[in-house]
This record gives structure tokens, C-alpha cells and sequence, in this order.
């Protein structure tokens, strides 16, 4: 797997919705290439981070300020 392929199947991989082989073949890869080792560690901690704070509500004065610029 080159690292294009594992940035394409990177959400699935998270998720657990890749089949066995190509989950070996992502495995392989990171343990090998660490730019995608991070990207794969950064996302991990992007969406737990996420899913710590919760849903923030943008008040609607300043989301059609937002919208207007």
C-alpha cells in the first residue's frame, strides 16, 4: 500500500470497516512510514479531542455575520 491509498482508506481504517486484507496491508504500511503514522495519530487525536468538547452552537447573530463575510 503507498500512502495515497491509506489516506484514502483512513476513515475506514478508524472506523474498523476495512477488510482483513486491506487492513494488513495499512498495518504494514505504518509500520513502515512514519509521515502516515502521524497523519494516522493526528486525526485519532483530532476526533477525540471532538468528541471531548462536544457540539459547540455558533449564536445565530454571529453565524450570519460569519456567513455575510
Amino acid at each position: 500500500m503507498k500512502c495515497a491509498e491509506l489516506i484514502q482508506y483512513l476513515s475506514d481504517y478508524i472506523d474498523h470497516n476495512l477488510s482483513e486484507a486491506l487492513t494488513a496491508e495499512a498495518q504494514e504500511h505504518l509500520a513502515t512510514c512514519r509521515n502516515c503514522h502521524v497523519v494516522l495519530n493526528t486525526t485519532q487525536k483530532t476526533i477525540s479531542l471532538y468528541r471531548q468538547t462536544g457540539k459547540r452552537v455558533i449564536p445565530a447573530e454571529r453565524r450570519a455575520a460569519l456567513f455575510e463575510r
